[in-house]
């Protein structure tokens, strides 16, 4: 049995993560100033004006990236119920990152994003404001782990163990730009010697 057609809006949506996939590509390749509209038009199988229907600037294509990479976060963070499953989800990232899967920010595309940040009032802003969102919610998480170990929260701790988890799966994502060939079960070995810790409350 095929499958049913799809409608006018699942086609524009489709079309839509088509470009955003490969502005993406482009911008890990090339460099956003590199990257021009032409290129990712050239990458997506489409004309330049076809893009224009979707996003009427670069700008917006960066912009929805990042909404984009906010949204896969949200997902992961909800997903998330045991310190198990945080674990497994950096070793299962750092394999991604050194397959350079397009789905998922690699180092190349944080750095560009950051940079362009610098340049760019909006683009700043939608950085900060998904920054913010994000590690409101993966405070909440480490918040309820506490509680469910039976302690009560202290920000000042949540704060640090916030900023080494964040520290340490930034610093993978680098290591698997630079180390392709850095075998991934030394790097499991790595998270399950130190997140188990981080996330165990008891231990001040």
């Amino acid at each position: 049995m095929s499958a049913a057609p799809r409608s006018g809006g699942e086609r524009a949506q489709a079309q839509r993560e088509n470009i955003l996939d490969a502005a993406q590509a482009c911008f890990i390749r090339f460099g956003f100033h590199a990257a021009g509209m032409a290129k990712i038009a050239e990458t997506a199988g489409i004309s330049p004006g076809l893009i224009y229907r979707y996003f009427d600037s670069k700008e917006a294509i960066i912009l929805a990236i990042i909404e984009r990479q906010l949204a896969e976060k949200r997902g992961n963070i909800a997903a998330l119920q045991t310190r198990d499953q945080l674990a497994a989800r950096i070793g299962d990232l750092f394999q991604r990152w050194q397959r350079r899967d397009e789905g998922v920010m690699n180092a190349a595309l944080m750095l560009e994003m950051s940079a362009e940040a610098t340049r760019d009032a909006r683009i700043a802003a939608a950085v900060a404001a998904a920054d913010g969102e994000s590690r409101a919610r993966f405070r909440a998480w480490l918040e309820a782990q506490a509680r469910a170990q039976g302690i009560e929260p202290d920000p000042a701790d949540i704060d640090a163990r916030m900023l080494t988890l964040g520290a340490f799966i930034d610093g993978l994502s680098v290591r698997a730009a630079r180390d392709p060939d850095l075998d991934p079960a030394r790097v499991a070995a790595a998270v399950e010697r130190l997140v188990p810790g981080l996330l165990d409350f008891r231990v001040a």
